[in-house]
C-alpha cells in the first residue's frame, strides 16, 4: 500500500469494534499539485480511510491470517469541504463475518461532528501471503509512542 490512512488504532475489540486516528496534515502527499487555491481532503481518502481501518479490524478479528479487499460500498456519505490540519477519529464495527466476506460500517469525527460514513462496507478475504508482516504493521500502530512497551485498549 502506498499511502496509509491509520495512524494509530487507539481501541480495538476482536469481532467486533475498532477506533483509530487519522491526522490530515496540509503537508500530505496527495494534495501536493491537487489543488491551485485552497487544498481540500478528497471525499474519496475519508472513504480509503474508513475501508482501511474497518480493514484492520477484519485482519485482526481473523487472527492476520487473511486480508480483506472492499468489494462494495453502499449508503455512503462524505463532507467534501474538509481543509486539511485536523485529527479524524475513525470508527468501524464488524456486523457479520465468516471466512470468505466481512459485512461492516465505518463513520469518521472531526470535533464530535460526523464528516463521513459508510453504512455498508462489504469485504472479499483472500489468504494473507505474510501473516507476520500484518502483524508487524498492525502492532506499529496499536502500541502507544507516549509509553515505551505500552498497549493501548486491545481486546480479543
Amino acid at each position: 500500500m502506498r499511502f496509509l490512512f491509520c495512524d494509530r488504532i487507539v481501541e480495538i475489540h476482536k469481532g467486533d469494534s475498532i477506533e483509530g486516528i487519522k491526522v490530515f496534515p496540509l503537508s500530505e502527499e496527495f494534495l501536493n499539485g491537487h489543488f491551485e487555491k485552497a487544498s481540500l481532503v478528497p471525499g474519496s481518502i475519508f472513504i480509503e480511510t474508513m475501508a482501511q481501518v474497518l480493514g484492520w479490524l477484519i485482519i485482526y478479528s481473523h487472527d492476520f491470517l487473511r486480508f480483506p479487499i472492499i468489494s462494495l460500498l453502499e449508503d455512503v456519505e462524505v463532507m467534501s469541504d474538509m481543509a486539511p490540519g485536523f485529527e479524524a477519529r475513525v470508527s468501524a464495527h464488524i456486523v457479520s463475518t465468516t471466512e470468505t466476506d466481512s459485512l461492516g460500517k465505518a463513520e469518521i469525527h472531526v470535533d464530535g461532528e460526523s464528516i463521513a460514513r459508510a453504512d455498508r462496507m462489504i469485504y472479499s478475504h483472500f489468504s494473507a501471503h505474510d501473516p507476520v508482516n500484518l502483524r508487524n504493521q498492525f502492532d506499529l500502530m496499536a502500541v502507544s509512542p507516549k509509553v515505551p512497551g505500552a498497549v493501548r485498549k486491545i481486546h480479543g
